[in-house]
């Protein structure tokens, strides 16, 4: 049987945490930025802890 691939789309837009949380981008920061406050721009930095519904999916995806 071969080897599962990673999915390199979940690869670029994800990451595993070291105690193995999938963390993900915030949405709504890319564009259109002129009319959001500053305070709502610093609060979309960093990273976030994907919901617990798609966890196993994205584990799956992520996997060598």
């Amino acid at each position: 049987m071969p080897k599962m691939k990673t999915k390199k789309c979940a690869v670029k837009r994800m990451k595993m945490s070291a105690n193995g949380k999938v963390m993900r981008s915030q949405a709504g920061k890319k564009h259109l930025n002129t009319g959001k406050t500053r305070a709502r721009k610093r609060n979309l930095r960093g990273l976030a802890v994907t919901d617990a519904g798609v966890v196993k999916t994205m584990q799956r995806m992520l996997q060598d």
